[in-house]
């Protein structure tokens, strides 16, 4: 399998371009803020033809690119629908100063094409499979998008904004809940195998056994782990992104 990606934008939402070989169709996850040039250069690179936007979820660090790169190529956008209303409204995501600050007199619109995700669903595009999570906590519709283990490869887990190197995405946003997040966090990322690779929203790649060991936001959720929730550790003290 082939995975390029590239931080993208003022606030360096991951972007990932995933095929099963050079020359091959590809899907684009999360073409976020100024991600289209990204995008392009790796199309051309690898011989890639896209197929679909994959939208882990609808905050516009994660989307701003979404509605240009699917007109461009005349593919769908698929997308949770609990978060479906930010592709059009991306405030709505924000609190009124954030949207204020980062937004100013933007508008977006939805691609001509947008279909919507449900938990446990199995797309298969581009000769790849990849399981759809519903995972509320940082967002209502939030979701992961993970491919099987093969002989020569581990599972791989699209983990937006739920799971980062050593951290989790905010909670604090409209939409945002503790109780979802220890949720999700619980059924999604630690009913994973230890050698499934995390490709964040934000940051570096990690595993889940890396951050079942010493992520303080899964450690107390893992069985034996000391009591408590996720916003009882020191909350989203690494973040990244909104």
């Amino acid at each position: 399998m082939l995975v390029a990606g590239f931080p993208a934008g003022s606030l360096a939402a991951n972007c990932y371009v995933v095929a099963p070989a050079a020359g091959e169709e590809c899907v684009i996850v999360d073409p976020g803020q100024d991600a289209g040039g990204g995008i392009e250069e790796i199309l051309r690179e690898h011989r890639l033809k896209p197929v679909a936007v994959l939208i882990t979820h609808g905050h516009f660090d994660h989307v701003m690119s979404v509605a240009p790169v699917c007109g461009a190529r005349d593919v769908p956008a698929y997308i949770h629908p609990d978060d479906r209303a930010l592709l059009s409204d991306p405030g709505r995501g924000l609190s009124l100063a954030a949207a204020q600050q980062l937004l100013g007199g933007l508008e977006m619109s939805e691609p001509d094409d947008v279909r919507e995700l449900t938990d446990g669903t199995t797309l298969e595009l581009a000769g790849l499979t990849l399981t759809v999570d519903h995972a509320p906590g940082h967002s209502p519709g939030s979701v992961t998008f993970r491919t099987p283990a093969t002989a020569e490869i581990p599972e791989v887990m699209f983990s937006g904004d739920l799971l980062f190197a050593g951290s989790i995405g905010r909670t604090d946003l409209p939409g945002g809940s503790d109780e979802e997040m220890t949720e999700s966090l619980r059924r999604v990322c630690l009913a994973r195998p230890d050698d499934t690779a995390v490709l964040p929203g934000h940051g570096v790649q990690t595993t889940i056994g890396r951050e079942r060991a010493t992520n303080p936001y899964l450690t107390r959720l893992a069985p034996g782990g000391a009591p408590g929730s996720p916003g009882e550790a020191p909350l989203n003290a690494p973040t990244k992104g909104i």
